[in-house]
């Protein structure tokens, strides 16, 4: 799996990634569990290459952040269960130009969960070009809608003839 393909899913906890898509939305598949769902075409989907962590010059790409957390070697020290302090002082360890004024620490310890999740399955390292991102989406979206299948014996029967009737005229009283 690629990191391209991790989406975050708002109001659902947890990443998914997508596993096809049918007329009324998306069918994706939970990293933790394993379950399917259903996620209707008009709420709201992001992947995670399109979030970015606030800093003081520019937004710094959630993967950039995830391959600091990997190669900085702190993996043992993440515990989503700490203190905000605890938490919030680790995270200005690893990413010093974050801005602590518009990063809070849910979004921090949200941060730690996902790169938990994702630790061994995903290359954070490997460069993701934005063709390929605007191709996968576009992929998925555009995917080729169910056609059902029309068999013999569900059409209409050449022997009958529709039903005419006499058009009734009103009595006059």
């Amino acid at each position: 799996m690629e990191f391209k393909d991790v989406l975050s899913v708002p109001g659902m906890s947890g990443l998914y990634k997508i596993v096809g898509n049918n007329k009324s939305g998306f069918i994706v598949e939970s990293l933790i569990d394993g379950k399917r769902s259903l996620i209707n075409s008009s709420q709201r989907i992001m992947t995670l290459i399109d979030i970015g962590v606030y800093s003081s010059d520019e937004e710094i790409p959630l993967q950039k952040v995830f391959s600091r957390i990997e190669s900085s070697g702190n993996d043992s020290e993440i515990n989503i269960k700490a203190s905000p302090e605890d938490i919030r002082s680790l995270f200005a360890r690893l990413i010093p130009e974050y801005d602590a004024d518009r990063v809070y620490d849910s979004d921090i310890k949200k941060i730690f969960s996902w790169y938990l999740l994702l630790k061994g399955k995903v290359d954070f390292n490997k460069e993701v070009e934005s063709g390929d991102v605007n191709e996968a989406v576009a992929a998925s979206q555009n995917a080729e809608k169910h056609i059902p299948k029309i068999h013999e014996g569900h059409g209409p029967k050449a022997d009958q003839h529709a039903k005419t009737t006499s058009a009734r005229t009103r009595k006059k009283v």
